[in-house]
């Protein structure tokens, strides 16, 4: 648990790169060595069949493809931030990540939204990845 009481995640092998980027503010995502397409960081086979890849920095930015306005908090730890925005962001590279979008109202979140990845370090080795809206 972090300082704040919210849970901190607890990386495998197969992903703590994705977290070991977030960590020193830079998102990084599998990149298939076959068909060159990119991945999210869970998803150890390609749409190609391969399971051949690596860890590539991506440009952190996309767009909001989907949200909701959470309003209850799921755990007292998180009773401060609410109403707060949960997305499924869009990357340009093309994968989609779940991820808080912070620094705007959440009245403000639309479909399509431009975004860039920033970053919190809550652990060695270990950061979460937020989108805030770009400017």
């Amino acid at each position: 648990m972090a300082e704040s009481g919210k849970p901190i995640p607890s990386p495998t092998d197969a992903v703590r790169p994705f977290w070991q980027g977030c960590s020193v503010g830079t998102l990084r995502l599998r990149r298939c060595n076959d068909c060159e397409r990119w991945r999210g960081p869970s998803r150890i086979v390609c749409e190609c069949g391969s399971a051949d890849f690596t860890w590539t920095d991506a440009k952190g930015r996309g767009e909001v493809f989907s949200y909701t306005v959470v309003h209850r908090a799921p755990d007292p730890a998180f009773r401060g931030d609410v109403p707060y925005v949960v997305a499924v962001v869009a990357l340009a590279e093309g994968p989609h990540l779940l991820a808080n979008v912070i620094d705007c109202a959440p009245e403000t979140v639309s479909v399509g939204l431009p975004v860039q990845a920033v970053f919190e370090t809550v652990a060695p080795d270990i950061g979460i990845a937020r989108f805030k809206p770009l400017a």
